[in-house]
């Protein structure tokens, strides 16, 4: 049999017979089923543009029946009745088992969404981290915890909720899928996983693996769909337990709105528009490099990153003259390809987006520093390129306030930290900030004064496993991830008093 090549690599035979499959269907209850009405879509690879899938098209009773899969398995399997270190068996042999596939769901993962072949590797490496994080962390947990209180016995007893349900974005689909199940699982609780329309495989892949390991049957569904259906159903859903959203603010309001109707609660990872605020003690070229990457990495499709350049006034033209040459040098390419250093955007929608705020933000007055716009890629016609672009002026510009989610940064100056601080804080969204400075004492000052949920420090998008990551304003509400806090989420609390 031929082996199929992109951009130079050779697809793994796995991934062929993968993406051969006639329709990639849900995982209910354990089972590959197909749409109630044999409805489906394709999904495509960003690169070239050419088909990559056809995966069914879930509709709101196939919804009902992945919930109602999800209660069974926590009412009648011995998911959430076995104890923490033998359910904690299980979650090492599903990290285990991706570890071993590692390079079969980094391809996937790569010609879904785009993301460069490295980027997508130390995506599905996170997916294994944080499911090991959970899978320890909750070993030494108290599920019953004493507290000591005045002329009582009392304790807070905790207990697993039941289904919990999630929808994926497309940029880290397989990485959040983790963050979300992770946790969840390891408290006990079973999930319905939406996985964004653009990019479903990965996550498809991988409830395939769960079944072959023995994950009991319903206790991760995974029901590909279109937002305004299947995701708008799994949002409005009576019989979840728990729900948690990754997206944008707009839809992230129609989530906790239809959460709310059921008193539901709700986790809301959504947008940002970070700022670096960056100091005139800095070594320029560094700063520079290590902020190009950040805007560069995964086209800059990353809802933490840093949008806006904050730049003291002594060194402006020093910065964004390094930045400007910087980016100028950035290899635009297919995703698979060894030489790439930025791939395409994840559709054509996303294309439009990006180009349209480059040409709305000119319009309103911006400086255009860089010129971004359509990129070619030779053998890749039908690709979603973009080049790095740079603006500068006004933060009052529209290219300036509001999320691009592409490789798109602007920049404006400051005179003295106080105005670098107001301008970083002065904006809708609240999700993560950096402060660059050879000054550490002045770093943490600043870091700590940001309306932000992370404050990094000479480096961006620090996501690490045991530190809260959340957001506040329009970035996000009920919690953060990859920490203690978020297991606790994932059980609800009985507190137990008898008076003495």
């Amino acid at each position: 049999m031929s082996t199929r090549t992109i951009a130079g690599q050779a697809l793994l035979p796995e991934v062929e017979a993968f993406l051969s499959k006639e329709i990639h269907g849900a995982v209910i209850g354990g089972q590959e089923v197909l749409a109630s009405d044999g409805g489906t879509f394709e999904t495509h690879d960003p690169g070239t543009g050419e088909k990559l899938a056809t995966v069914a098209n879930m509709q709101t009773d196939d919804v009902e029946r992945a919930v109602a899969a999800a209660q069974k398995a926590f009412d009648e399997a011995d998911w959430t009745r076995l104890p923490s270190n033998e359910r904690g068996v299980h979650l090492m042999r599903l990290a285990d088992t991706v570890e071993q596939h590692k390079l079969i769901i980094t391809q996937i993962e790569s010609l879904d969404c785009g993301k460069i072949a490295a980027q997508a590797e130390d995506d599905i490496q996170n997916f294994i981290d944080t499911v090991r994080y959970f899978c320890n962390l909750v070993q030494g947990l108290s599920l019953d915890t004493a507290i000591p209180v005045a002329g009582h016995e009392a304790s807070v007893v905790r207990h697993a909720w039941g289904p919990c349900g999630f929808i994926v974005p497309w940029n880290f689909p397989f990485l959040l899928c983790g963050w979300g199940i992770g946790p969840a699982m390891a408290a006990g609780n079973t999930c319905v996983v939406k996985p964004a329309e653009d990019t479903p495989l990965s996550t498809l892949y991988v409830a395939h693996l769960a079944k072959e390991i023995g994950i009991p049957d319903g206790v991760i569904n995974v029901i590909p769909g279109v937002g305004e259906v299947t995701g708008a159903a799994l949002s409005k859903n009576p019989n979840l337990c728990r729900m948690s959203f990754t997206g944008s603010p707009e839809v992230g309001r129609m989530v906790a709105r239809d959460c709310g109707h059921n008193l539901i609660p709700v986790k809301l990872e959504l947008g940002g528009k970070g700022a670096a605020v960056i100091f005139d003690d800095v070594d320029i070229p560094e700063a520079a490099d290590k902020l190009a990457q950040a805007i560069t990495f995964h086209t800059g499709q990353v809802c933490c990153d840093a949008t806006r350049w904050l730049v003291q006034k002594t060194i402006y033209d020093d910065f964004l003259n390094a930045a400007v040459e910087r980016l100028k040098a950035v290899q635009i390419g297919h995703p698979l390809g060894q030489a790439t250093q930025m791939g395409p955007v994840v559709s054509e929608v996303q294309h439009k987006r990006v180009l349209g705020y480059l040409e709305k933000g000119a319009a309103a007055g911006a400086e255009t520093v860089l010129e971004g716009g359509a990129a070619q890629v030779e053998d890749c016609a039908g690709g979603h390129y973009v080049k790095p672009a740079l603006l500068a002026g006004s933060l009052d510009n529209v290219a300036a306030r509001e999320e691009i989610f592409g490789p798109v940064a602007y920049l404006a100056s400051f005179s003295d930290e106080s105005e670098g601080i107001r301008l970083a804080n002065n904006t809708d969204y609240g999700l993560a900030n950096s402060v660059w400075s050879s000054d550490l004492v002045r770093c943490k000052r600043v870091a700590s004064q940001f309306e932000a949920g992370n404050g990094w420090i000479n480096s961006h998008n620090v996501v690490v496993h045991g530190v809260p990551y959340a957001g506040v304003k329009k970035s996000g509400m009920g919690g953060g991830v990859v920490s203690l806090e978020t297991l606790l989420d994932y059980y609800r609390n009985v507190s137990v008093i008898r008076p003495l």
